[in-house]
């Protein structure tokens, strides 16, 4: 009997990153391997150690089928005008398994969680057309405005929950993030 390859895509199942810090280099394997420099896996170290924006559980993993961590998202807070707000980023993918579902796997997962935890607002920079699947538009809409220069669309916001009200004014991200 020929044994036949299959070409079909892994089933993702996303789930908090451990807790007790026994992933984090995994994590940090991830954004290395996914992004051009070491900034955004600095990035995600530097906010672990900031207890004000660092939230526990909203770091999320996805593994492959051999069980290696391969994609990775992380909410952490921010404000709007002194409002409690999330920042998505940065969301990352292995390069062997990116456009195969991971990233979007993780990202509904924390974005789940968040709306869970009544969250009511997540703000990303990045790209429209991949975000947009999420339901984010851009902030400007809602008169949110990031501390840099940034093209409208790439500034995006998602609220969680429509019945409740957007802040509208400046982001102040955590201190992590540099701006």
């Amino acid at each position: 009997m020929i044994s036949t390859p299959d070409f079909t895509e892994p089933r993702w199942t996303a789930r908090p990153e451990a807790p007790d810090g026994s992933e984090a280099r995994a994590v940090r394997r991830v954004n290395l391997a996914a992004f051009p420099t070491a900034n955004e896996a600095d990035l995600v170290d530097a906010l672990r150690l900031d207890a004000d924006a660092w939230l526990p559980g909203l770091s999320m993993v996805a593994e492959a089928p051999d069980g290696t961590v391969a994609a990775h998202a992380l909410l952490t807070r921010c404000q709007v005008d002194g409002v409690p707000a999330l920042a998505l980023a940065p969301v990352a993918v292995l390069p062997e398994w990116q456009r195969r579902g991971g990233g979007s796997t993780v990202v509904r997962a924390v974005l789940d969680l968040a709306a869970a935890d009544c969250e009511q607002l997540v703000l990303v920079l990045g790209h429209p057309a991949y975000y947009s699947r999420f339901g984010f538009v851009p902030a400007s809409g809602y008169g949110i405005k990031p501390p840099f220069e940034v093209p409208d669309e790439a500034m995006m916001a998602l609220a969680l929950d429509p019945g409740r009200p957007v802040p509208a004014g400046s982001i102040r991200y955590a201190d992590a993030f540099g701006v």
